[in-house]
């Protein structure tokens, strides 16, 4: 989500600050999210023993692990959205946002409800988990490519059919 917000260019990115609140908040969630994770699962505490039981539910992981990030997507394609459509004044890089939403849409149909039938129908061997992985891949390279087309383009790129030399 921060990541969004560096376009709006409140930061300067690649400064000090900017990298520190996003990796202050990276490691944040990956604490917060390993904590409660192995608490659970070896009862450290004992603070969550109480989801152990019935159907293994664990609200704490399951906010930090699946709806925060979900949260924090949709808040960077709004965030994108206004800076492509009301600052640049560009309609051609939504269709690449747009398309890394749907791909990464599509991952999580396979991994949440077409992989049960992928796995039942081939005796658990295979799961969705592949096609997730792939569709999210794309997802990434089309989030790449949509930021490629709203940044300059100031990479060392040969201007002849030469290559780099040293």
């Amino acid at each position: 989500m921060l990541n969004g917000i560096v376009g709006f260019q409140l930061l300067d990115d690649g400064t000090a600050l900017s990298l520190g609140l996003i990796l202050l908040s990276a490691a944040a969630l990956f604490i917060g999210t390993g904590y409660i994770a192995l608490d659970t699962a070896f009862s450290y505490s004992g603070r969550f023993d109480s989801s152990m039981s019935g159907d293994h539910r664990n609200i704490g992981l399951y906010v930090l692990y699946q709806l925060a990030p979900l949260v924090f997507l949709a808040a960077f394609f709004v965030l994108e959205t206004v800076l492509v459509l009301k600052v640049l004044g560009e309609k051609k890089p939504m269709l690449y946002l747009i398309g890394a939403a749907l791909l990464f849409a599509l991952g999580q149909i396979f991994q949440y409800v077409i992989s049960t039938h992928i796995c039942s129908g081939t005796n658990g061997r295979i799961n969705g988990a592949m096609f997730e992985t792939l569709f999210t891949l794309l997802a990434v390279v089309m989030t790449w490519v949509f930021w490629s087309s709203i940044t300059e383009d100031d990479w060392p790129m040969p201007v002849t059919g030469g290559t780099y030399t040293s």
